[in-house]
């Protein structure tokens, strides 16, 4: 399983097509991969397992999404702030 996952991280070049966003505005899905990156760190973490399948989630993310908007989300849940459940 973990070969497989690396595999697909090396082999990574940009966000894939996602059926739950099929239009070109990918706003929601720059926000949606920043949340599951997000959870999969917490909900890994928690286990005591390795979080390197999150790996994808947060390239896809930052394929996507424009810096400014991740350095906002990343200081909104140092403060607590965070619109998100993660």
């Amino acid at each position: 399983m973990a070969d497989v996952i690396e595999e697909k991280i090396k082999n990574y070049r940009t966000a894939p097509f996602d059926a739950r966003f099929p239009n070109t505005n990918q706003t929601r899905n720059c926000f949606q991969n920043y949340l599951d990156f997000h959870r999969c760190n917490k909900a890994l973490s928690a286990k005591g397992q390795e979080t390197s399948p999150c790996d994808w989630y947060q390239r896809v993310y930052k394929s996507l999404c424009p810096i400014s908007w991740v350095e906002k989300w990343d200081g909104q849940i140092e403060d607590g702030s965070f619109p998100g459940k993660i």
